[in-house]
Parts: structure tokens; C-alpha cells; sequence
């Protein structure tokens, strides 16, 4: 599975000074640099390299500084690495490709080059934004058919955590999600119930959704009134099987 990748591939744009998380806006891998202005690296993955695998690096172009390909190299040297007119595609449209060993140790094949300016702001931002706001790297990157731990679901997740532990109204969660309340209302997985005016309790899907992605918090950070979460626990990895 492409999630095999994953790891070699993070450890590798790390070392070259990378953030990198899993799964963000539709993209296997995504890396930025601390900063005000921060480099944006996206890496998709697949197990041998294929014409999707460009098409999937074309559209990501759009949103990124660099683009990178990374696939399971050929153990006789007969996969598409070899062949130099797949190597001169990428090279010409700026797509850099890493081959993955079998033992996971991750080469630089065609370096990433951007050869024309980036045209989509828009949805490099939300790249960005959503990169920022998710609490450590919650999904494997290559993950498919399986919900994906964004950062709305993880902050959702600590109201939820909260109205379990007494926490009924949204100002006394603001501590954990500045927007608990905005949260709350929209009720986007069918985890909160309104009893009343600015009241809300936990309906069975949240119980079943804490089951499945348990939180730590207190409520002395859920009621502190700062605006801050005060390093609520990670959410548990995705179950396939729940």
C-alpha cells in the first residue's frame, strides 16, 4: 500500500527541513518551513510510477513551491525510474521524483524545479492553514476510504471530550476550540444536542466518536477562559474496522 511510503518519505523532507504531515487537502504528504512566509513541499505517492502519479503532481503545482513524486523503485531496474522519457517529463514540468527502496531508504531521482509561477493563492492557503491548525500528524499519508482527522474534526473532538466531563456551554470550552461555539451549532458529525439556550449535551455518535478517537483534557483548561488550547492529548489513530 501506498501508506508504506509514508514514513521513509516524512523522514526524508523532514531531514532536508521540512513539517511534514499526512493527508491534507486531498495530498498524500505536506511539508512547510517555519517562517512568515513559509516553503510549502507536496509529495504524492504510489507504489510504481505512472501517468497518474503526474497528473496528481500537475494539479498539486498549483498550490505548492515544490512538487515531488515518490514510488517504490523496481528491484531489476525495469520500472518506470529507468525509463529517461519519464525522468525528462518530470524534469521539464518541474516535478521532482524520490524512489523508495525496498529497504525504505528514499533517493532523489529527478530534483523538483519550478519552472512556472504558482497560479492558485487560494488554495495554497487553505494548504497552509489546515497544516498549521492540525495538532501533530493524526493520518498515515496514502490513507483512502477511511475519515480523515483534520483539524475540524480534532478540535470537534475536544468539545465533545468536554461535554463529557460537564462542560455544557460553549464559553467554557474556548480554552480547547476558540470556536466551540460555531462547533456546537453546526453539529457537522451529529455528535452535540441543544437542551437549551447556549446548553448542549453529547448524543450517542459523540459518545461513539470519543470510543473511537479518545481525547484527554480537564476541565480547569476548558474553563480557564484563555484562548489557547493548553496541549490536549492526540487523537488515536483511525480504526478501518469501527
Amino acid at each position: 500500500m501506498e501508506t508504506s511510503l509514508y514514513l521513509p518519505v516524512k523522514a526524508f523532507l523532514e531531514a532536508a527541513g521540512y513539517d511534514v504531515k499526512g493527508e491534507i487537502g486531498g495530498c498524500d504528504l505536506v511539508g512547510i518551513t517555519e517562517g512568515e512566509t513559509p516553503v510549502v513541499v507536496v509529495c504524492e505517492l504510489k507504489l510504481s510510477f505512472n501517468l497518474e502519479l503526474i497528473l496528481q503532481a500537475v494539479d498539486r503545482a498549483a498550490i505548492s513551491d515544490e512538487v515531488w513524486i515518490a514510488a517504490r523503485v523496481s528491484a531489476k531496474g525495469r520500472g518506470r525510474e529507468a525509463d529517461k522519457r519519464y525522468r525528462d517529463l518530470c524534469r521539464r514540468m518541474g516535478i521532482g521524483m524520490l524512489g523508495v527502496s525496498d529497504a525504505g531508504d528514499v533517493s532523489i531521482i529527478v530534483s523538483s524545479i519550478s519552472p512556472m509561477p504558482r497560479t492558485n493563492p487560494k488554495r495554497r492557503s487553505r494548504l497552509v492553514r489546515e497544516h498549521q491548525r492540525r495538532r501533530g500528524d493524526p493520518v498515515t499519508g496514502g490513507s483512502t476510504r477511511v475519515p480523515q482527522m483534520t483539524a475540524y474534526r480534532q478540535r470537534a473532538l475536544l468539545c465533545a471530550a468536554a461535554l463529557q466531563q460537564g462542560l455544557a456551554r460553549p464559553r467554557d470550552m474556548k480554552a480547547l476550540a476558540s470556536d466551540a461555539g460555531t462547533i456546537l451549532r453546526g453539529n457537522v458529525y451529529g455528535w452535540f444536542e441543544k437542551l437549551g439556550k447556549g446548553v448542549y449535551a453529547l448524543t450517542p455518535e459523540g459518545e461513539a466518536a470519543l470510543l473511537r478517537w479518545p481525547q484527554t483534557v480537564s476541565i480547569a483548561e476548558g474553563s480557564s477562559g484563555t484562548s489557547d488550547a493548553a496541549n490536549p492529548s492526540q487523537p488515536g489513530p483511525v480504526n478501518p474496522g469501527a
